[in-house]
C-alpha cells in the first residue's frame, strides 16, 4: 500500500480543553495547572488544533505526585497518539462492514471528502474501529439492560478455523438477542479451555443461562457439563443427521461421480447442432430442440444438493431418467429421433444402465434418514416423551433392517447411523421441552458464513482470512454489529481508553506470534540463529 504523498494540511479550527477535575482524587489537594500540550487531529469537518491544559498534584506525600491529569474530553475526539478523529474511524468502519467497500475504495472516498490520508493508514483505522466497536458492543452498560429485559440467555457455541492446525476462533452468542457475548481465539480447544470461556461468560451475565446449543463436538459437550451442570444442552439436529448419514452421503456422492463420468459428449452434440443451424439460412427448429435437451442435461449435471437430507446423486439420477423418459416417449410416438437427439438418448441410456446398481441401496438408506428427520421436525407438535418413543420404535426397525438386508453398504450405513444416534441421544430432545431452545445451531453457522461472504465481497478472498484468528475477537463482533445495527454508530463510554489499550495489547501479542511464525518460514536459519544467541546470553555467565 502506498504511503501519504501530500503534506498534512494546516489546522483550520482551534479548541482548548481544560480538565474538569481540580482536586487530586487521592489526597484532595488542589491540582496545579503546569503546562499545555498541543495535538492536531484530522476530522471529517477539517483539521482541528487542540490545546490541552495539563494539571498535576504537587503534594509530595501523594501517591500521584506530579502525575499528569489530562482533559477528560480528549478521548472523545481521538485515541491517544492518533492523528485521525473517531468520526473518521466510524466512517471507515461503516464503509467497510455496512457498504462492503475495499481498502482502495475507502481511501478514494476519504480523499474525495478532502482528507489527506495514506492507503495503509486506512487499514490501521479499520483495525482501530474494529477494536472500539467490539469494545462498545460488549460494554456491560449496553448489554445489561438488553439481557435483563429478556430475563434469560440461551448460549450458542461454535468455532471457526480458517487454517488447519492454527488457532480456532470460538464464538459464544445469545440465541434470543443475537448478541455475541464472547469471541476468543484459542490454540488448544480442549474441554478445559472451552469450560473457561463458558465460565467467563456465565460470571459476566446479569441473568441466568437456561440452555445451550452446539454442534455436538465432544470437547464442547464436556465443557458445558463442567461449566453449566444441570443446564439443558441441545445438540444440533443438522450436525447430528450429517454425521449419522455420512457413509450414506459418501455412497450417494460416489454414485453421482460414476454417473457423471459416463454421461460425456454433451458439448459435442451441442456443437453439431450449432454448426447445423449456422449452415442453414433460417432458424433450425431441430437444432433448437437439441440444444434445449442438452441444456436440461447440463442443468442436471451442474446442480448440487446439501447433505444429509438432499441427496445430490439421487437428484441427478432422477433428473437424467426424466430426460431419457421424455426422449423415449418422443421416439415411441414419432417412430424415430433426429441424429442429435438419438445420440443424446444413447449417452443417457448408457450412463443410466452402467450405474443402475449403485442407486437402489442409496435410495433405500436415504429413506431411513428422511424418516428420522421427519420425526425430529415434529410437525405434529408432540411432547418430548411421545416423540422419543416414536424415534425409539423407528430405530428398532432400522436395527432390524441393518441385520436382515442383503446389501452390505446399506447395513454399514444403518449401523453407523445407529452408533452416532446413541452418542447424540441425550442432547436431541431438549428443544421440545423449551420453546426458546432451537433445534439447530444454524443461526451461528449463518453468522460465520455471512461474515465470510461480506469479507469476500470487500477483499476478494474466497476463504476466510487467516488473520481472522488474530483480529477475530474484535473483527467478527464489529462486522456483525455494524451490519445489523448501523444506527448505533461508535458509542463509547467514558473511561474506555484503558480497556481499549488492554484489548489492543492482547491482539498485538497474538499478532507478534504470527509474525514469528512468518519470519521462521521466510528464513529458518536466521530465526534459529537469533534464538540461539539469545539463549546463550541468558545461560552463559557474563
Amino acid at each position: 500500500m502506498r504511503k501519504r504523498r501530500r503534506p498534512r494540511p494546516q489546522p483550520d479550527r482551534a479548541l482548548s480543553l481544560v480538565p474538569v477535575t481540580q482536586n487530586c482524587p487521592e489526597c484532595q489537594h488542589r491540582l496545579w495547572a503546569r503546562y499545555n500540550n498541543f495535538r492536531t487531529i484530522t476530522t471529517l469537518d477539517g483539521v482541528l488544533r487542540l490545546t490541552l491544559l495539563i494539571r498535576r498534584c504537587i503534594n509530595p506525600s501523594c501517591p500521584r505526585f506530579l502525575q499528569p491529569y489530562r482533559p477528560e474530553a480528549e478521548p472523545h475526539f481521538a485515541l491517544p497518539d492518533h492523528e485521525f478523529g473517531l468520526d473518521v474511524m466510524a466512517l471507515v468502519g461503516r464503509l467497510r462492514h455496512a457498504e462492503h467497500r475495499s481498502i482502495p475504495e475507502i481511501h478514494r472516498e476519504l480523499t474525495r471528502r478532502g482528507l489527506v490520508v495514506a492507503q495503509r493508514t486506512v487499514t490501521n483505522l479499520l483495525d482501530r474501529y474494529d477494536e472500539l466497536r467490539a469494545l462498545a458492543s460488549a460494554d456491560p452498560k449496553r448489554l445489561g439492560p438488553l439481557l435483563r429485559k429478556q430475563r434469560r440467555v440461551i448460549l450458542a457455541i461454535d468455532g471457526l478455523q480458517p487454517d488447519v492446525g492454527h488457532e480456532v476462533l470460538w464464538i459464544v452468542r445469545d440465541c434470543l438477542s443475537g448478541e455475541i457475548l464472547l469471541a476468543r481465539s484459542l490454540l488448544s480447544s480442549t474441554a478445559k479451555d472451552l469450560a473457561g470461556l463458558i465460565t467467563e461468560v456465565h460470571q459476566a451475565l446479569p441473568v441466568p443461562i437456561t440452555g445451550v446449543i452446539s454442534d455436538g463436538q465432544e470437547s464442547i459437550r464436556n465443557a458445558v457439563a463442567q461449566a453449566l451442570s444441570g443446564v439443558p444442552h441441545q445438540l444440533c439436529h443438522f450436525h447430528y443427521l450429517r454425521e449419522a448419514a455420512k457413509p450414506i452421503s459418501e455412497a450417494d456422492r460416489h454414485a453421482k461421480k460414476e454417473l457423471k463420468k459416463r454421461v460425456r459428449g454433451i458439448r459435442r452434440i451441442e456443437r453439431q447442432a450449432e454448426k447445423k443451424e449456422a449452415e442453414s439460412a433460417q432458424d433450425d427448429e431441430e437444432a433448437e430442440i437439441v440444444r434445449g435437451y442438452c441444456a436440461a442435461v447440463r442443468a442436471a449435471l451442474t446442480d448440487d444438493a446439501l447433505p444429509p437430507l438432499a441427496a445430490a446423486g439421487l437428484k441427478l439420477h432422477d433428473r437424467l431418467r426424466q430426460i431419457a423418459t421424455s426422449l423415449d416417449q418422443v421416439a415411441a410416438r414419432a417412430g424415430s429421433l433426429p441424429g442429435g437427439l438419438k445420440r443424446l438418448q444413447e449417452v443417457l441410456r448408457r450412463g443410466l444402465e452402467q450405474t443402475a446398481a449403485l442407486f437402489p441401496p442409496v435410495r433405500e438408506a436415504y429413506k431411513w434418514v428422511k424418516r428420522v428427520a421427519r420425526i425430529l421436525k415434529n410437525q405434529e407438535q408432540l411432547s418430548a416423551p411421545k416423540l422419543r418413543r416414536r424415534l425409539v420404535q423407528l430405530l428398532a426397525r432400522m436395527r432390524q433392517a441393518a441385520a436382515t438386508t442383503d446389501e452390505p453398504s446399506v447395513a454399514k450405513g444403518l449401523r453407523h447411523f445407529l452408533r452416532v444416534t446413541k452418542s447424540y441421544w441425550p442432547g436431541l430432545f431438549g428443544c421440545y421441552t423449551s420453546s426458546d431452545l432451537p433445534r439447530t445451531n444454524n443461526d451461528l453457522e449463518h453468522a460465520f458464513g455471512s461474515h465470510r461472504y461480506h469479507e469476500r465481497r470487500a477483499s476478494g478472498r474466497r476463504r476466510a482470512s487467516p488473520g481472522l484468528v488474530v483480529m477475530g475477537s474484535a473483527r467478527v463482533i464489529s462486522s456483525l454489529a455494524t451490519r445489523l445495527r448501523p444506527e448505533e454508530g461508535l458509542v463509547l463510554q467514558p473511561g474506555y481508553v484503558p480497556r481499549w489499550q488492554e484489548l489492543r495489547a492482547g491482539l498485538e501479542a497474538r499478532r507478534e506470534s504470527r509474525r514469528k511464525q512468518r519470519r521462521f518460514r521466510h528464513d529458518p536459519a536466521s530465526y534459529l540463529r537469533r534464538l540461539e544467541q539469545q539463549c546463550l546470553q541468558l545461560l552463559l555467565p557474563t
